[in-house]
Formats: C-alpha cells, sequence, structure tokens
C-alpha cells in the first residue's frame, strides 16, 4: 500500500465513519451512504421544507398569484402575435396593412407585458422574503436542537463537518426555496400554457413536436440521476473538507511543534482533490443539461418550420399562425429546458436538506420526568451505589463504583490515564447516563432531576480551558448571569485571578480574542475557576484544574479553593498528587474499579497503589 493509499484510509476511518456516528437511523453518518447515490428520500424531503415554507402562506399564494399573471401574460402576449400578424400587416384577406390598427394593438401587448413585468418583480421580493424567512427558522430549528444534543454526539462529530451544515447545506437549500422552486412551478405552468395554445394553433404541428418529447425525458432522466449522486457526493465531500480543516487550524501549534507540516498538507490534498473530483462530475453534469436540452429544442425548432411551411403552402394554414406556433414551439422547449438545469440545483439543495434533517432527527438528551424534582436548595449529598457504565454496551469502562460526599468534603480520584476518572465525573451532571447502578444526591436520583437545576448546581472546571468572545467581566458572569460587578470580582480574588486581571491594560473590561489566545494558559484557567466560583454551585468538579499553571500560581489556588470549597461538596481529579493531600477521602482507580480508598495518611500505611505512586515507585501513565 502505497503513502498515498494509507493516507486515505486514514482519512476515510477518521473522517467518513465518525460523521456516521450517533442520531436516529444512522444520524448524520447516514449522508456518508447517502452520499454514494441521489438524496435517500426526495418527497419526504420536499415535504418536511414545505412545512416552514407554508408558515408563509400569505406571501406564498402572494407570490403565486404573481406568478399566474406573469405566466399568462408572457403566454398571452405572444398569442396576440396572430392576429396582430394576420390583420394589421398580412391581412388574410389580401387587404392592404393598417398603421394605426397596429399601433393600437402593439400597446396593447406592451401592457400586457408591463403587466407580467410588475407581476415578475414583486414575485421575486415575496419569494426573497420567504425564502429568508424559512432559512431564518430552520437555522432557529437547528441550532435549538443541537443544545438539547448530548455531549456523546458532539464527541463523534466533527465541529468543521457540523458548521459546513449550518453554512454551506442551508445556503443550497435557501436558493432553492428563494428561486429555483418557483421556477420550476413556473416551468410547469408556461408548460401546460404552451401546450393549451400549441393544440388550439394546429394539432397537426403539436404531434410533430410532441414527438421530441420522450428523447428530452430520456436525457433528463439519465443526466439528473448522475448529477444528484454527485451532487449529493460532493456535499459530503465538503463537510469532511471543512471539519479537516476546522480540526488543522485548532491543532495548528501541535501540528509545527512535530513536524506535520509536510503530513497536513497531503491528507489535506487528498480531500480538497476527492471534492474536487465530486464536483467536477456534479458540474459537468449539471452544466450538461442545458447544450443536451438545446439541442433538442433546435430540433424540435427545425422540424416544426418544415411542417409548418408545407402546411402553408399546401393547406392554407395562415402566416400569423406559423409565426405563433414557431415561437411557441420554442418556447415549449425552454420550460422543459429549465425544469432540466434546476434539477441539478434542487438534488443539491435536497442533499444540503437531508444532512441538516439528520441533526434534527439526532435524539436529543433523554427528556425530563413530568415531574421532575426541582432542588429548592441543593445541599450536595451525593452517593453512588454500584454504578457502572459503558460508552460501548460490550465494554465497561466503570465497573460497580461506590462512594458518597456530604457537603464541605473533599473527595480526591487518582489513577492511571483511562481509569474511569473523568467518566465518574461526567455522569454526576448526566453528560452521559449511567448503565446499572443509581446516583443520588439530597436522596434523590438524578434522573427524576430538572437536568437544568440539576446543572446549574455543579459548577465544572475542566482541563481544557474555553472562554467566550468578550470581557473578562462577561467571561466571569458566564458562571451566573445575574452575578453583580462585586461579586465577579470576589470570584476573582477567590481564584487568585484577581492581581494579574487588573495589570491588564483595561482590568475586567479587557476584551478577550479567539478563545483567550490574547492570555496565557494559566491565567485563561484562572478565569475557568472564577466563573466556577462566581455561580455557588454546591457541588464543584475539578478535573486536572490546576494541570496547566505553574506551581506557585497552583499554590495561590489552593488556597483560594479553601474558600471555595466551603459548604461544597468537591471531587478533585488531579495527577499532581500533591494538590489532594488535604482530601477527606482519596479514590484510586485503576481499570474502572476503585482499588482503594482512604485518606492520605491511611493509604500511605496501605503501603498500595497509591504509596507507590506517591514515593515515586510507580508512575502515572
Amino acid at each position: 500500500m502505497t503513502r498515498k493509499e494509507k493516507l486515505t484510509a486514514s482519512l476515510e476511518r477518521r473522517y467518513g465513519k465518525r460523521v456516521a456516528a450517533g442520531g436516529r437511523g444512522g444520524g448524520p453518518g447516514g449522508n456518508a451512504a447517502r452520499a454514494k447515490g441521489k438524496p435517500a428520500n426526495v418527497g419526504k424531503t420536499i415535504r418536511r421544507l414545505m412545512v416552514y415554507v407554508m408558515r408563509e402562506k400569505a406571501r406564498l399564494a402572494g407570490a403565486i398569484i404573481c406568478v399566474l399573471i406573469s405566466t399568462l401574460s408572457s403566454l398571452a402576449a405572444s398569442y396576440m402575435l396572430r392576429p396582430i400578424i394576420n390583420t394589421y400587416i398580412v391581412p388574410v384577406d389580401g387587404s392592404r396593412g393598417d398603421p394605426a390598427g397596429l399601433f393600437r394593438a402593439l400597446l396593447v401587448m406592451f401592457a400586457v407585458y408591463m403587466a407580467g413585468i410588475v407581476a415578475t418583480y414583486l414575485q421575486a421580493r415575496l419569494l426573497t422574503r420567504v425564502g429568508q424567512n424559512s432559512l431564518q427558522r430552520m437555522r432557529e430549528d437547528l441550532f435549538a436542537h443541537m443544545q438539547e444534543l448530548p455531549v456523546k454526539f458532539y464527541d463523534t462529530n466533527t465541529r468543521g463537518d457540523l458548521m459546513s451544515r449550518f453554512t454551506n447545506d442551508i445556503d443550497n437549500v435557501g436558493n432553492m426555496l428563494s428561486s429555483t422552486l418557483i421556477s420550476v412551478f413556473t416551468a410547469a405552468l408556461t408548460l401546460a400554457g404552451t401546450l393549451a395554445l400549441m393544440l388550439y394553433t394546429n394539432v397537426t404541428l403539436t404531434i410533430v413536436t410532441v414527438l421530441v418529447v420522450p428523447l428530452m425525458l430520456m436525457a433528463v432522466r439519465r443526466i439528473a440521476g448522475a448529477s444528484a449522486k454527485y451532487y449529493a457526493m460532493q456535499q459530503s465531500s465538503l463537510g469532511q473538507l471543512n471539519g479537516y480543516i476546522e480540526e488543522s487550524i485548532t491543532g495548528q501549534k501541535v501540528i509545527k511543534v512535530f513536524n506535520h507540516e509536510g503530513t497536513t498538507m497531503e491528507e489535506f490534498n487528498i480531500l480538497n482533490e476527492k471534492l474536487k473530483a465530486h464536483q467536477i462530475k456534479a458540474q459537468f453534469f449539471g452544466g450538461l443539461m442545458g447544450p443536451v436540452m438545446n439541442c433538442s429544442t433546435q430540433l424540435t425548432y427545425t422540424l416544426t418550420s418544415v411542417v409548418g411551411g408545407i402546411l402553408c403552402v399546401a393547406r392554407g394554414f395562415d402566416i400569423g399562425g406559423l409565426t405563433v406556433f414557431l415561437n411557441y414551439s420554442r418556447q415549449f422547449g425552454r420550460p422543459i429546458n429549465e425544469i432540466a438545469m434546476t434539477t441539478t440545483a434542487i438534488f443539491s439543495a435536497l442533499a444540503g436538506a437531508e444532512r441538516v434533517f439528520a441533526i434534527l432527527d439526532a435524539e436529543p438528551e433523554t427528556p425530563d420526568d413530568a415531574d421532575a424534582y426541582v432542588p429548592q436548595p441543593m445541599r450536595g449529598d451525593v452517593v453512588m451505589e454500584h454504578v457502572s457504565f459503558g460508552y460501548n454496551e460490550d465494554h465497561m469502562v466503570l465497573k460497580d463504583i461506590n462512594l458518597y460526599a456530604h457537603p464541605g468534603q473533599k473527595i480526591a480520584f487518582v489513577g492511571s490515564t483511562g481509569a474511569g476518572k473523568t467518566t465518574v465525573m461526567n455522569l454526576l451532571p448526566r453528560f452521559y447516563d449511567v448503565k446499572k447502578g443509581s446516583i443520588t444526591i439530597d436522596g434523590v436520583e438524578i434522573r427524576h432531576y430538572n437536568r437544568d437545576e440539576l446543572r446549574k448546581n455543579i459548577a465544572m472546571v475542566l482541563q481544557e480551558s474555553h472562554l467566550f468572545s468578550g470581557t473578562i467581566m462577561e467571561n466571569i458572569r458566564y458562571g451566573r448571569l445575574d452575578a453583580t460587578d462585586e461579586e465577579v470580582i470576589e470570584a476573582a480574588k477567590t481564584a487568585s485571578a484577581d492581581a494579574f486581571i487588573r495589570h491588564l491594560p483595561k482590568g475586567y473590561q479587557t476584551e478577550i480574542d479567539g478563545d483567550g489566545s490574547n492570555l496565557s494558559q494559566g491565567q485563561r484557567q484562572l478565569l475557568n475557576i472564577a466563573r466556577a466560583s462566581v455561580s455557588r454551585a454546591p457541588v464543584l468538579i475539578l478535573d486536572e484544574a490546576t494541570s496547566s499553571v505553574d506551581t506557585r500560581t497552583e499554590q495561590l489556588i489552593n488556597e483560594g479553593m479553601h474558600h471555595l470549597m466551603d459548604n461544597r461538596t468537591t471531587f478533585v481529579i488531579a495527577h499532581r498528587l500533591s494538590t489532594v493531600r488535604d482530601a477527606n477521602a482519596i479514590m484510586v482507580l485503576e481499570h474502572g474499579e476503585i482499588i482503594e480508598r482512604g485518606t492520605h495518611e491511611d493509604l500511605l500505611a496501605m503501603k498500595g497503589r497509591y504509596y507507590e505512586l506517591y514515593t515515586g515507585k510507580a508512575e502515572l501513565d
């Protein structure tokens, strides 16, 4: 296997299958499979889109009326050529033409065309509003639903691909709602009206014209099928590329540290080439529709001209009728051409809509009970009894965990990487639900709590800090939005963040750039700790919160933590064992099981795993 083949296989595994995780019926990843063909269920997708469109019934009805007026005016003005020619230009009775009558007839034709132009303008205005309002609601529904999705969903989908659905996919849907669908409706209406007027004008010529239609439809079917396939593949490839770009930009420092710029470029080029290949095929088949339909139209026009000329000479068919019919024969192919051309845009939009609806179909977090418990207030007595959990059913990460913690107590977890320390803490706020056993807070099973109230009473400081755009004051206040400035400052003092904040150019009003890129890692973590402090939550989780700060800062934080942990139930995950010496109980986890528990002195006296870790005879791997 060549290097490129190995990289391609790796990318497919990382970006193809990962997107396939989660969701109902394959969830978002279902699109990876669908990308190999046309959208899985065109009718269902269109019906779901129409739910959004039908909320604009009044504007949509107005737009349809405008379309009818525009189409009918175009057809009527075209047919007016027959009486104009036969009456005022080449009278069928052999008399001389009538310039004055011709002028009046042309004024009437002009008025009819103007009515169509005004209707077309109003139609465009109304449809733009319909399309944009529908998109606004779709984005709102998508964003709101994503707030309800479990953490597992974000663990199994790339951020770049999710962003692609918010931008590229929804934009494609917007183009379809604003113009494409109404173009199809207009074309269908024009086609029906044209056919009716052709039959009224001359049945024989109509039969000649319609004979070419099966060839057109056959071409449309073949080309549209191929186009739909590659447009769906294009959207999937675009999502994969966006996911890779997002990860590469986020991890740029790591890429440079390990000199992976070359590999990153190779992988990007592979994904980019894949997208290019799908785009070339999609655009080729999409662009092929026009020339094929034009050729069919020209063939129809030629046959009609020949047969029409013969009818004029041999059967006395009027010149005005032939002129109108030739105009209609050319016009007859145009709506078929428009329908054929828009099928590519429609399939592209439907492929994007399916990707959006796949997220909307993803299973949200399990709903709260109708009588969900709301603590008033929560004390923080935490009990875990025989808790077992696994991210996959066939592999348990935690096995029979038992512990209790009371307000004011500090419970520490130590152990090797992958032992299950963070997983235990993910169960408390119900990021994941336990498979076996129970977790109670204040004697109430956490599954019976109102989820929002439960999480409001649990503050977390994670190993990876995250700050939002805005001022330092606003970022700390994120822990409790109704906190006063004085409370924010007091929380910063508790977390030992006040000193460095006051040395910044604008103090607490300093704007944070790009997730805190203008601050050090230690400073960012101090702000996260201050955010937890201002929340006043009775349960506090510190997941290696001091791992990113230096020893002196860690000492300052620990001093502040003594005030922060007063009357709070605190859980600490730490690699530095010196930070958990004063814990009321230390749990030593290995392979998902608590193998030792006790105070610092108790565990040293046991001379077991903790003793080996603390004395350096063993290492945390």
